[in-house]
Formats: C-alpha cells, structure tokens, sequence
C-alpha cells in the first residue's frame, strides 16, 4: 500500500473488496451454501461517511495534549520494568475511544467476513460462525490496534518514528501502519523468526533488525533504541489505543451476528480479548466471553486467581503468536473485570483445529489463530457454558509453510489418521513381507517403510522395521494395532 502522508486527508472511498469476499444481494459469498452466509464488508452500515470521520478525528485530536518531550508523558502512562504500562489515572478504554476508533480504521481496515461451521455447530450443539481475522490485511487482527496507536500520535512524534519487538503478526501490522501512515519504522525480531514473516515485514516498509533468540531480548533493544533516539514504543498489547483499536473486532461481530450469544477469543497479552470484553459489556452485556491459551504457555489463569499480572512459568508452545509470558496491565484490569472464565488447550487440540479449519472451512489459519477453535473441540460442555449462537476468532493466519507441513502431519496423527510403529522382526528372508501383508489385510495405506540393522538393543539376527501408516480414524487405528499384536509383533508407537 502507498505510503500516507500524515497531512493527508483520509480517503473518500471504501478500498475495493477483494473478489472472493464479495457477496451477492441475500449477503452470500458465491459458491456458500445457505449454511455458510458472510456479511457484506460493502454494506452501507461499514462506511463511515466523511462527517462522521471527520468527529472521529477530532475526538482524537482532543484526546492529545501538546506535552514536553515524550510520547509516555503525553499519554499518561509510563514504563515499568517489564515494559509494560502503568495507568496514571485516565478512563483507560470506553466506549467512546472504541467507537472512534472505528471511524478511523473504517476506510483502511477490511471488514473480516464470518462464515458459519457446520461441523462445529454440530460438535457443539450450538450455531457456530467463525470471524476470519487471517483474511485482514497483513495476516492477522494486529493492523487494527497498531494502527490506531500510531495514528493518534501527535505529528511532532511521528517524526522521530515507531519502533516494535515482535516475532510476526505485531511486526507486520507496526510496518503497515506506519508506511500507511508515511511513519519510518524499526521492528526488532529475534534472530530465529521465520523467514516468510521476515520477509513480509520487510515488504511493508520497516526497517529490521534481527536481535536475541527471544522476543524478550528483542523487546530490551526496541526499548533501548526508543530511548536513545526518540522513536515511540508500539506495544504489541499494553496501550488504550491498542485495546481500543481491537475492540473493532466486537463492534464488526455485533453489527455481523446481532443475535451472538457468546463470543471465543485466542488470548496472548490480552489486548483483543480485553477490547473485544469491554466493547461487548457496553453494547451486549448478556454475551459470553471467552479467552483461550494454550496450556504450555498459560500466564493468564494464575494471574487472574492472584489478581495481578503474573509470569508464566513455562512458554513451550507452537501457538507463538499466544506465547506471552505477562499479561499486559491494560488488558489485565478490563479482562479482570469482564471476563470470568479463561479457558486452556494442549498442543494435539491446537493442531487437530488447524487441520480442521484447512480441510473442512478452507481456511489458513496459524496454531495461535486456531485457539478458539480448538477450545470448542476439546473442552467439555460444562466448561464452556456456551449459549446462543457462538463465534470462534481466527486471529491470524501467518504460518510458516514448512511449519504448517509438520502441524498438517501432527494434526492428522493426533486425529488417528496416520500411524508410525516400530517393529523388531528376524533377519530372514521373507519376514519383511509377512509383516507389510499383516498390515495389508488391515485395510491401512503403507506410506514409508524404514529397515535397519542397527541398534544397540538388536540382536545379531533382528532387524527394526519403522512403518508410517494412513489410517482412517482412532478406531481404526486401533484396529491396526490390535492385529499386530494378535499376529505376535510386539509394537513400538512413535509419537
């Protein structure tokens, strides 16, 4: 996108909608059936007309105070040693803020289709859509908070540019805003971040600068870079403007899905799930809430029984894009107050959703964007309490190709679908094939086959057989493996 200038006005036109999000007169995606109808991102409600962006911006404007020297002092916050922020005092996010945030994303952020699920609906008994924020631009919800942030800044800070810390989705929104908004950006990503994400942050415009083997250490440089030459600081999570500019998410769902009775949101740091709990408290107080983490980096339930942001003790987790060891202080308040239930998922739940939302709804999504999928799949009625319709967040949907060709693998495996065995046979002519014809019988595909002699545990006589196998399903799967046991193999699961 080109770049635009801060002086600029905003634009008078909705940005042309992409031609597979188009929909026909009944507010149908072509080639959806009835089930799986989409709300028309051209509808008249999503325009904001000029009048409106132009209160919009005023209110923003008002909102900023000429102030010496920093952006911190100016927006009333200031920075604690985990870098995060610490409310002085000011209403942090209303409806208000929310709302013109809004008008001023309505002309630059698409307004993410939802489509209905029908194996989740029927999995859950309830009417499931799901809000495909991996189909915004960059990727993932991210662009909406960076965005407002950096837009809001008065024009004497933009001149000394943004800086981030991010390992993808925060790194890419950061670059587009700011180009879009004609800022210079740095983004610190650690020296491990996937190469696509790389790339991509690149191509929006920033400036990148590969620091540490964590996004914690990158975070150390960006603070350090914004300290010693005056480039603000774009939290990934820990601001109002952040908050409010993902609380568009709840605005877009309640406008989309008037009838949603309990909304599923993948929570990191908090700021889409604090946006979108306080955006609904005003405008739907009845709908439910739900966070999701994945239970291997899971900071936000031991915070919320102590009251106070609290580290993770652990963060091992393919879902990065969730994978935050402290909860941020602005969404820690809101999510504390209207959020009662955050709920956690395993590693196999996270990549049987992400082969779920690819083969059934279509869809790309990363391990952290299928949290709220796989939260209706693998948590139990009781604990999910849901009610009314429900709408599941697809927050991104950046993943690495060759990652997602090891979780499709994980996905299938955890689903029954493929099975890999080891099996100890005699070094005799023949063996090999009485084996395969045992597994031949059973119906199961032989995908590879590995043959070894060596090992420490074999016998001068034995050989080690690893057989990959396509099943179709857990039952079968079990099948499998009770017919080799029955023909006297003794076998070895690989996970």
């Amino acid at each position: 996108m080109p770049a635009w200038p801060a002086s600029a006005p905003l634009p008078t036109t909705w940005p042309k909608q992409p031609e597979f999000l188009r929909t026909d007169a009944a507010g149908l995606v072509p080639g959806h059936s009835w089930f799986s109808p989409v709300r028309s991102p051209n509808s008249a409600r999503s325009r904001p007309s000029s009048a409106r962006r132009l209160r919009a911006a005023a209110r923003n404007a008002d909102r900023i105070r000429a102030a010496p020297a920093t952006d911190t002092a100016r927006s009333g916050f200031s920075v604690l040693g985990e870098h995060c922020w610490q409310h002085d005092g000011m209403d942090v996010v209303g409806l208000e803020r929310i709302e013109a945030a809004a008008e001023l994303l309505g002309p630059v952020i698409r307004r993410t289709p939802v489509v209905a699920s029908r194996v989740l609906s029927e999995r859950t008994g309830h009417e499931v859509w799901l809000k495909c924020e991996n189909l915004q631009r960059t990727g993932s919800f991210k662009p909406r908070g960076a965005y407002n942030r950096i837009a809001n800044l008065p024009l004497d800070v933009r001149a000394g540019g943004v800086v981030a810390a991010s390992a993808g989705n925060h790194a890419q929104g950061v670059a587009w805003a700011a180009s879009s908004l004609g800022i210079e950006s740095t983004v610190f990503m650690p020296v491990g971040a996937s190469l696509p994400k790389l790339a991509a942050t690149k191509a929006y415009g920033a400036r990148v600068r590969q620091v540490g083997d964590t996004v914690d250490e990158a975070l150390d440089a960006a603070v350090e870079f914004a300290q010693r030459t005056g480039a603000t600081l774009i939290h990934p999570f820990d601001h109002p403007d952040i908050v409010a500019g993902q609380a568009t998410v709840g605005l877009e769902i309640l406008a989309q899905l008037p009838r949603v009775g309990t909304v599923v949101v993948p929570t990191g740091g908090g700021g889409l799930l604090a946006g979108i709990a306080v955006a609904l408290h005003h405008l739907a107080p009845d709908v439910r809430v739900l966070g999701v983490q994945a239970a291997a980096a899971a900071a936000w339930p031991d915070s919320l029984a102590a009251g106070r942001p609290v580290r993770a003790a652990s963060m091992s987790t393919m879902a990065d894009g969730i994978a935050v060891g402290l909860p941020g202080a602005v969404p820690f308040r809101h999510v504390a107050e209207h959020v009662p239930t955050m709920l956690t998922v395993g590693e196999d739940a996270l990549s049987r959703a992400l082969l779920l939302c690819l083969e059934r709804a279509k869809l790309i999504v990363e391990p952290a964007g299928a949290a709220a999928v796989a939260a209706l799949m693998s948590c139990g009625p009781e604990e999910l309490g849901l009610r009314g319709p429900v709408c599941a967040i697809l927050s991104g949907g950046n993943i690495d190709p060759l990652l997602l060709t090891r979780l499709i693998g994980h996905g299938l495996s955890s689903a029954g679908r493929y099975l890999a065995v080891q099996v100890t046979i005699s070094d005799r002519p023949g063996r090999l094939s009485g084996l395969l014809g045992v597994v031949g019988k059973t119906g199961a595909s032989v995908v590879d086959v590995a043959h070894s002699r060596i090992g420490a545990w074999l016998a001068l006589d034995e050989v080690e057989v690893s057989l990959t196998l396509e099943t179709r399903g857990p039952e079968h799967r079990d099948d499998v493996l009770a017919t080799l046991a029955d023909a006297g193999y003794v076998v070895r699961v690989q996970d």
